[in-house]
């Protein structure tokens, strides 16, 4: 028998696996998704980048986290693996989409180490290294979402205002936009009705594909992005366009998405306290420790409705507090 062949099966086998999962991951998206004429338009702030060290920058688009991390795996753990197998921590009892995407990545990244690297995935001289050697560590990401009631226009506005003067092409820039975001979020207990909070870790390697999946899910729940300022690039509609929300709307959703280099130690959200630590903990992320920032937000156009029925269809992982 072929040397090589062990790893081969599992490699086979694994992607089994995966073609069985992808079905109702497949069912999961349709139903994330809002029917087109339900959906609001919203906003969006956000910005990053994914680079396996200072000396070596990455740039941002409007379109996606772009890295160049090069396939690069962390050594040093020992049994033949070059990064920890980790299982992604499935958003306090459910998962949902975005545990299976997490679950999704890191496989990911062992079938093509597997089917690369003669099944091993420790970079050594001689042979079976993937790449070269990179510092980087896991990536963690947090997905947390809240609901608030529609008369929480103040907010809306404080997001707007965030959206014109905020610098999303930088680091610090992109902390401020995650401080204030939760700060304002903070200011307005009293309108909270839903909330979930999700945190998974990835590779290094499949940290930006996941997070550009998890970001492309949200927007797509949006109509339009009137409002946006993504990695330095600003754009609004039209007065006439951008406004508050509908007196008869029930919600505003927020969502947040952080990318950071260390994992946030969060709680289930099951009421106001969780929710407040919640934010607390995300908008304390260092600048050092964040790599990318989404922050996605509906409705953001005058007179737009967003019902309760709208509202779950669109964010089915909400838990009411």
């Amino acid at each position: 028998m072929s040397p090589n062949r062990p790893p081969q099966l599992l490699t086979l086998r694994l992607r089994r696996v995966c073609s069985l999962l992808l079905v109702p991951a497949f069912l999961a998206v349709l139903l994330a998704v809002p029917e087109p004429s339900w959906a609001a338009s919203g906003g969006r702030i956000g910005g990053g980048s994914f680079r396996s060290a200072p000396s070596v920058p990455r740039s941002y688009g409007g379109g996606g986290y772009r890295g160049g991390y090069g396939g690069g795996v962390q050594r040093g753990y020992g049994g033949g693996i070059g990064f920890p197998f980790i299982v992604p921590f499935f958003g306090f009892g459910g998962g949902g989409l975005f545990g299976f995407l997490i679950l999704m990545a890191v496989v990911g990244v062992v079938v093509n180490a597997l089917r690369g690297g003669g099944g091993s995935l420790a970079g050594s001289e001689g042979g079976g290294q993937i790449g070269a050697s990179r510092p980087d560590g896991p990536v963690s990401i947090t997905q947390l979402q809240v609901g608030l009631l529609a008369s929480a226009r103040e907010l809306q506005d404080d997001l707007r205002s965030l959206a014109t003067s905020a610098d999303t092409s930088s680091s610090t820039g992109l902390q401020r936009v995650l401080q204030d975001t939760t700060l304002a979020l903070l200011r307005h207990p009293d309108l909270w009705v839903y909330a979930n909070a999700e945190v998974g870790e990835v590779p290094f390697v499949a940290a930006e594909s996941t997070f550009n999946r998890l970001s492309m899910t949200e927007r797509s729940k949006l109509r339009s992005e009137l409002t946006t300022n993504v990695g330095g690039r600003r754009s609004a509609a039209s007065a006439a366009a951008v406004g508050a929300a509908d007196a008869t709307s029930d919600f505003l959703a927020v969502t947040l998405l952080v990318a950071s280099r260390r994992r946030l130690p969060l709680k289930p959200v099951s009421g106001s306290e969780e929710l407040r630590e919640a934010l607390r903990l995300v908008g304390s992320v260092p600048s050092d420790d964040l790599l990318a920032l989404e922050v996605i937000w509906q409705p953001d156009g005058a007179g737009e409705v967003l019902s309760t029925e709208e509202l779950i269809t669109a964010y089915p992982d909400l838990k009411h507090l």
